[in-house]
């Protein structure tokens, strides 16, 4: 069987790209793009016109947070996201799983500025590293405000227990492996109410910058937060995630991008005390 290269299907949407031009999307949804070979990361700035930003923009994501270009913040506050419950569905788009959320289901606080999580996804090994280290997944909680802007909170996860999220929808990951459908479509399938409570909590410690999306269209003027509190997985649960996607997407990881001069401020909360 030929294999399926991953498609941009309902990136537009699914990522938050900034553009809703119809004919922009119809184009995007045309492009494919995987982890390697000729439609790797190294390649996609040239895969389409519209991924320009992949090659030629400044301020890339992911970033290895060392100590070199760590700046600690006086000015930043606790992390505050208020997250609820709401219908939501299970998705696999090829080059990775996520869950779609329908409605409000919650609202990250970012210096006094609202965005609302409008879906999250998982990378494996991650993408951001801590001085170096590359953990063995990546969670992406992808935010959007009222003018369009994003922004993103990253939760690192080691290998440990079981993760209490993905603990609650294996058996429909299970399922959404048996999933077949066009390369041009992404499976899906319904998980009901979900409750991100997991995820209200304040966080004392983390990670800001200002980056990109990671996969094409590599859309710049992101706002990162890593949690410095690093969550569990297990090795059965990774295997989860990776068993749908594409042999060239299972490792779902986009290469260092480099800081271009740019810092990461660090909040500890404790450190400020």
């Amino acid at each position: 069987m030929a294999l399926r290269i991953c498609f941009l299907f309902l990136v537009i949407t699914l990522l938050l790209a900034t553009s809703t031009s119809t004919s922009v999307q119809n184009d995007l949804s045309s492009v494919s793009f995987s982890y390697s070979g000729a439609t790797g990361p190294e390649k996609w700035g040239s895969l389409s016109p519209f991924f320009s930003a992949c090659s030629n923009g400044k301020i890339q994501s992911p970033v290895d947070i060392v100590k070199g270009i760590l700046s600690p913040s006086k000015r930043l506050k606790p992390l505050t996201r208020v997250y609820g419950a709401s219908n939501a569905t299970l998705f696999n788009n090829g080059f990775n799983i996520g869950v779609h959320f329908e409605g409000h289901v919650g609202t990250l606080d970012v210096d006094g500025k609202n965005y609302d999580l409008k879906q999250m996804h998982w990378h494996s090994p991650s993408e951001h590293r801590l001085n170096g280290v590359q953990f063995p997944a990546e969670l992406h909680l992808l935010h959007q405000a009222s003018d369009q802007s994003m922004s993103v909170v990253a939760v690192l996860f080691q290998f440990g227990k079981d993760d209490i999220i993905i603990s609650k929808i294996k058996d429909k990951l299970t399922e959404l492996a048996k999933e077949t459908c066009k390369k041009e479509e992404d499976a899906q399938i319904p998980l009901g109410t979900v409750d991100l409570n997991e995820f209200q909590k304040k966080s004392r410690k983390y990670f800001r910058y200002v980056g990109s999306l990671t996969v094409p269209p590599c859309t710049e003027n992101v706002v990162w937060n890593i949690l410095g509190k690093v969550r569990t997985i297990s090795k059965d649960q990774l295997n989860a995630l990776k068993a749908p996607l594409d042999s060239a997407c299972k490792n779902n990881s986009r290469p260092l991008q480099p800081p271009n001069g740019r810092k990461v401020e660090f909040y500890d909360e404790l450190r400020d005390q």
